[in-house]
């Protein structure tokens, strides 16, 4: 049974609805909106990426780069149904975004296009849908410029995707040009109107047998599903229209289908019966909340999905009421039994904001002010807090930069805009390195390092230089010496006195600092004896070329002392003269950090990925397949951290922009010949020029 927009009735419940759009980079995904909110009537003109005119993508870095650099959020109304959209950046550096926004919706729309190169960015979105079971419609955009029939595009695509891919239309075609589709399930043509609604028309003669084969192979794929479907199939029985969508809709909501709708949203085109099929196919709220395992019992529950830091209205927590109801002044309390006050309840359209009075279950808005509102969070009106619904983890950091203020006054500033730029996006890290005193700044790429850094500065006033993160060297020795550190001095009054004979032997690698005391018959007193170990430890902070110096014992063996002049300076400074003098007699090395990497690369770019390691002085130790991956493997390999610095480039140029990688700390390795001298040179220049 159909209503008058030529809908399914059966199956379909009112309510907010939340909806992400998701998918690769320059797919079409702010387009689609664009057209979305113009057929509802949201906005009056659909706006363009390129003239920076979208509703979504309004930030000033967004519209620099013409790309999505965060989530944007939109609604709109159809059919007396209202929709928020959550209009995700497709770019790989950007998929924490994505995977934040998919915490509280209830159906994705996944936005691709007829671009082989694009497919393995397909897969990393569908695989993130995937492992949350959340139901998704895949878009196929741009069908104006696509080449070649659509079954062939979609049997390039189902590799990426573990569920079937489910035609639902096909091209109406005309001259030779695509001017509408074909509804399969509802077996009517469609003829396209930019930018306005499609006109209804009988399937011409031509398309009859290619519209009856295309259905036919819909409805095997759904019949897999359904035994009695199937045994119609097989007894030549037309299945009921009724019956069709039934298991259209139901196969949509277990995620055992991803049916496929095809249109152009630079044009307009299809954007109707998308809307229709999200209107009458896609779950609601309360199956939503089975997916989330949550039982609704009256109290607030909020799921937060965003965190914004605005000028002038304090922070912002974007997320969806999944229970009950939030009114201006609810206190709401985290995970962790932290509350606050809601200050403000806000409608969100773009950068819009237009404050309500409350938001009832299933709305999508932004909560002012409540400062334990982080980003994945779960709010609730109970008192102490539930356990958060949503797992969500940061992704590790692929790249940095070390970063200081141009004008020492915003030091402070500075450090209170990096927590707030943190907050709003999780996926970035920063830290202060302790063996170089840096700031580092570490994200998932070059684009995402880029847009972090012009933020600062259009968002927070706050101009900064960047470099590459100092590789943090040590040093050791080998051998063994022995030294007498004797320090005098007389100057009127009280003088100087400290002597101190250490034994410095080299220890196993990883064996840290030892001191030993061996002092017998008081030769040096024993209060002055902590002096020493702390000279040689400042001593060993920097130690004769600048850097940290590692897995050395030492050995306080003699000495001697003044009543009058010794003090804890002088035995002190006698032990840092002694020490000077150990090292040089010793054979000092330099040390470099080597990182333990596994890069995950789609199979076909793994040859490429060996040569890039190789290149970066590093060892392969072998590669596998990915596990759960088809298509992927896992490169292990050892590479100095020095070799680091725009690793990630070299891999997502050799994988269309999806490879990746995680490193964590393995050992120090000794640098020697003329990488060493260089590296030495280095580090003298940049301690004169300080």
């Amino acid at each position: 049974m159909t209503d008058a927009s030529g809908g399914m009735t059966s199956g379909r419940r009112g309510g907010p609805r939340c909806v992400a759009l998701v998918g690769p980079f320059g797919s079409g995904k702010t387009t689609l909106l664009e057209a979305i909110l113009e057929r509802t009537g949201a906005v009056n003109r659909a706006g363009t990426v390129a003239a920076g005119t979208t509703v979504g993508d309004a930030s000033p870095e967004a519209r620099d780069h013409q790309m999505g650099v965060e989530l944007n959020v939109a609604e709109c109304e159809f059919l007396g149904d209202r929709y928020t959209f959550l209009d995700c950046p497709g770019s790989v550096e950007y998929l924490f975004e994505a995977e934040a926004a998919l915490g509280g919706v209830d159906v994705a729309v996944v936005v691709a296009e007829a671009d082989e190169k694009k497919i393995p960015a397909l897969q990393l979105t569908l695989r993130l849908l995937e492992e949350r079971g959340i139901p998704h419609i895949l878009f196929l955009n741009k069908l104006d410029k696509t080449e070649g029939g659509v079954r062939d595009v979609l049997e390039l695509m189902q590799p990426a995707s573990k569920a079937p891919l489910v035609l639902r239309q096909i091209p109406l075609v005309k001259d030779g040009a695509t001017v509408g589709s074909i509804d399969l399930a509802l077996e009517r043509a469609y003829v396209w109107h930019d930018h306005a609604a499609s006109e209804t028309t009988a399937i011409p003669d031509a398309e009859k047998a290619a519209e009856v084969e295309a259905r036919y192979a819909m409805l095997e794929r759904i019949a897999d599903y359904d035994d009695h479907l199937m045994e119609e199939l097989l007894t030549d029985v037309a299945p009921p229209t009724d019956e069709v969508f039934g298991d259209l809709v139901k196969e949509l909501r277990a995620g055992q289908i991803c049916p496929v709708f095809i249109g152009s949203a630079e044009r307009g085109n299809g954007v109707g019966r998308l809307m229709k099929a999200l209107r009458h196919e896609s779950p609601a709220l309360d199956e939503t909340l089975d997916r989330l395992s949550l039982t609704p019992s009256g109290e607030a529950v909020f799921q937060v999905v965003k965190t914004l830091h605005t000028p002038h209205g304090g922070k912002l927590s974007i997320g969806r009421v999944l229970s009950g109801k939030i009114v201006d002044g609810s206190t709401l309390f985290a995970s962790d039994g932290s509350s606050d006050r809601v200050s403000g309840i806000y409608r969100l359209v773009g950068k819009d904001q237009q404050k309500k009075a409350e938001a009832v279950a299933g709305e999508t808005v932004a909560l002012g002010k409540v400062e334990p509102a982080q980003t994945g969070s779960t709010l609730t009106s109970r008192k102490g807090g539930v356990e958060a619904l949503v797992a969500l983890a940061a992704p590790e950091p692929v790249m940095g930069f070390a970063i200081a203020a141009l004008d020492h006054k915003d030091d402070v500033k500075l450090s209170a805009a990096l927590g707030k730029i943190v907050e709003e996006d999780p996926s970035l890290k920063v830290r202060q390195d302790q063996d170089t005193g840096e700031t580092v700044v570490e994200g998932q790429g070059e684009m995402h390092m880029r847009v972090a850094l012009e933020r600062l500065e259009h968002k927070f006033g706050i101009k900064v230089k960047s470099q590459p993160a100092t590789v943090p060297y040590k040093e050791s020795a080998h051998g063994h010496a022995s030294v007498r550190g004797r320090h005098k001095k007389q100057s009127g009054g009280h003088g100087q006195f400290g002597d101190v004979a250490l034994e410095v032997s080299s220890g196993e690698r990883g064996s840290g600092f030892v001191f030993v005391d061996e002092i017998t018959g008081g030769v040096v007193p024993r209060q002055y004896i902590p002096a020493v170990e702390e000279g040689v430890r400042e001593f060993l902070e920097k130690g004769l070329n600048g850097f940290p110096v590692v897995d050395l014992q030492v050995k306080l063996v003699d000495g001697s002392y003044h009543t009058v002049d010794s003090s804890d300076m002088a035995f002190k400074t006698a032990a840092q003269i002694g020490m000077r003098e150990a090292m040089a007699k010793l054979h000092p090395v330099l040390l470099e950090p080597i990182l333990k990497v596994s890069i995950a690369t789609p199979s076909d770019a793994t040859a490429r990925i060996n040569q890039i390691v190789s290149g970066r002085r590093g060892q392969l130790l072998g590669y596998d397949a990915r596990p759960g991956w088809d298509g992927w493997d896992v490169v292990e390999a050892l590479i100095p951290q020095a070799e680091m610095d725009h690793l990630i480039i070299d891999i997502r140029s050799a994988t269309q922009g999806v490879g990746s990688f995680r490193q964590v700390f393995d050992n120090l390795a000794e640098v020697t010949g003329h990488l060493a001298q260089k590296i030495l040179e280095r580090a003298k220049a940049a301690s004169q020029a300080a």
